[in-house]
């Protein structure tokens, strides 16, 4: 994990580190814990013991994408974690042997996790360079306390000075409000899975305000 960087001089939000392979288990187990009892996931995989033991394994291929190919922020803590993916005309594409990876960790269910995939894809904007935040995810008994805040001011500072817009999915009402308080709006409608409904937004670049300092986690 790399040195800590503050957001800007006297802010008041936690610091935001670089995640390094050395995260990979715990991250996983963060967002495990964080999406056990959303709707989309009760849809994945319907019962609470099989997802929970499933879970991790399944995170840990998206959190090992992000660490090759993307950027992967979290705190000095390792309790809250974002996974950012660069596109450019395309969405990032999955890494070499993801589907069969896929079908190992996820087994009787692997047919509802291929239509999550296909659904998001599906409705995933293409023609234009932005930054897929693919997972926000904060430890449950850490949660409310800023953490997430923390993790998506960072990255959008950099967003900001470098003039590349992001893309999410929100994954209920509750994180579309969060997301709408920082920038985002929607995406064309809601998508609608047989399980659950998601919320795709876009977030354009915004002016930068002048600070005394500001670093950001990928900088």
């Amino acid at each position: 994990m790399t040195t800590s960087r503050n957001l800007a001089a006297g802010a008041p939000d936690p610091a935001v580190v670089l995640a390094d392979e050395t995260c990979l288990d715990a991250l996983s187990q963060v967002i495990a814990g964080a999406f056990h009892g959303l709707a989309v996931s009760r849809w994945l995989i319907p019962d609470p013991a099989a997802r929970r033991r499933i879970f991790p394994g399944y995170f840990q291929l998206h959190v090992e994408h992000a660490l090759a190919d993307g950027i992967v922020c979290t705190t000095p803590g390792q309790d809250a974690v974002a996974l950012w993916l660069p596109a450019d005309q395309e969405p990032a594409s999955l890494p070499d042997g993801y589907d069969e990876r896929l079908a190992a960790v996820t087994g009787p269910w692997i047919d509802r996790f291929r239509t999550f995939d296909q659904e998001l894809d599906r409705r995933h904007p293409a023609g234009v360079a932005h930054h897929h935040l693919a997972v926000l995810g904060v430890r449950p008994d850490r949660q409310g306390r800023g953490l997430g805040t923390a993790l998506l001011r960072a990255h959008h500072a950099t967003l900001d000075r470098d003039g590349m817009p992001a893309y999410l999915e929100a994954s209920d009402m509750r994180t579309r409000r969060l997301y709408l308080a920082h920038g985002y709006a929607a995406c064309g409608g809601p998508l609608f899975l047989p399980g659950a409904v998601m919320h795709p937004m876009w977030r354009q670049p915004q002016p930068q305000q002048t600070q005394i300092r500001s670093t950001t986690c990928d900088d």
